[in-house]
């Protein structure tokens, strides 16, 4: 009974870890830090958080570390972490957290539609699961047009009570240039969720050959950490943007690298081989709910028409999608029971002869 119990109580904390990590560094960069450093901080701590895991985890079991793994290394460090994670974090400064995480649940749409020109994934159009991952991933994509071009009223659910004079007078200072930028946020996020697709196909690949996920995470974070420093002294360097006085600006730098990629790697990978990926995948959605909560009790923020109209249809897509992902899956290894079992026949056959 236990068992059953515990893979949920993990994939709980890891969304309740992705929700306070969306808090903590959407007020950080309220409080003026600057987006880039914030990666460049959360991509060095994060390769100080892995490496013991990878160390100890993998040094028996680890493959022989070659140019082709460096050279993929690479690839998802650019795509994975770079160009991912300063995404998301500019176009959170420019939205909500909210808003953010209903764009997270495009990335099993978003994967789907760039794995089908990698011959990684077959649309499969007769079939049941085929339609449902196009008419999921149509819907999803729907939905984002949604909360990207349609803001609509404001929704009035009251306030929570909740009197975090830090936040809000961090926000009341912010307010203006959310208002001016509604659009150019959710396009940023999109473009985040595109290039954490990539990283998916680039991963995909990767584990094909080297099967050491916290070795591979490890490099990546490393190489990412050399990419965003560089990117965060180019964008400033002065000493006064990099200073972690401001505990707002601490917390979100050790809690996105240490919460939100080591502790949530390890638990994730650890439910994965237990209930599998689809398993994982289908707690998404909580996420935008844990958030939308907290943005409301702690920040203030609205709850606009659109952004709940938008994030349903995204939702409803995701769970198209990956009911579809799940009955290919379920067919595929229907027939390898089948050919399993026409070739154990084949050997009794041959056996008696």
């Amino acid at each position: 009974m236990g068992g059953d119990y515990l893979p949920f109580l993990a994939m709980f904390l890891v969304q309740m870890g992705y929700a306070g990590m969306n808090i903590f560094v959407k007020l950080a960069m309220d409080s003026g830090m600057n987006p880039f450093i914030l990666v460049a901080y959360r991509q060095i701590f994060a390769t100080v958080a892995m490496i013991p895991f990878a160390y100890f985890l993998e040094r028996k079991t680890r493959p022989k570390i070659t140019r082709i793994v460096l050279f993929q290394a690479f690839l998802s460090s650019i795509f994975g972490a770079t160009l991912n994670q300063i995404l998301y974090f500019i176009g959170l400064k420019h939205s909500n957290p909210t808003l953010g995480c209903a764009f997270n649940n495009l990335l099993p749409a978003m994967t789907f539609l760039l794995a089908v020109p990698c011959r990684l994934e077959t649309v499969g159009i007769k079939t049941r699961a085929g339609q449902a991952k196009v008419l999921g991933t149509a819907v999803c994509i729907g939905g984002a047009m949604i909360l990207t071009f349609y803001r609509g009223h404001a929704i009035n659910i009251g306030e929570s009570g909740i009197d975090w004079k830090y936040a809000k007078q961090l926000r009341t200072q912010d307010s203006q240039s959310d208002q001016a930028n509604f659009i150019l946020g959710p396009l940023l996020l999109i473009t985040s969720c595109v290039s954490w697709a990539i990283w998916f196909i680039i991963q995909g690949r990767m584990s094909e050959k080297f099967a050491a996920p916290y070795t591979s995470s490890t490099l990546m974070c490393f190489m990412a950490s050399i990419e965003c420093g560089v990117i965060g002294l180019i964008c400033d360097h002065h000493p006064s943007a990099w200073s972690l006085n401001d505990s707002i600006r601490l917390t979100a730098a050790l809690y996105s690298a240490i919460v939100c990629t080591a502790i949530a790697f390890c638990l994730m990978s650890w439910t994965i081989q237990r209930k599998g990926p689809l398993y994982v995948s289908v707690f998404s959605p909580l996420l935008l709910v844990i958030v939308a909560i907290l943005s409301w009790a702690l920040l203030g923020d609205k709850l606009h028409f659109g952004t709940v109209i938008g994030s349903v249809f995204v939702v409803l897509g995701l769970y198209v999608v990956l009911w579809g992902k799940g009955k290919e899956e379920g067919q595929r290894g229907s027939k390898e029971e089948v050919e399993q079992g026409k070739e154990d026949l084949e050997c009794q056959m041959n056996e008696k002869l």
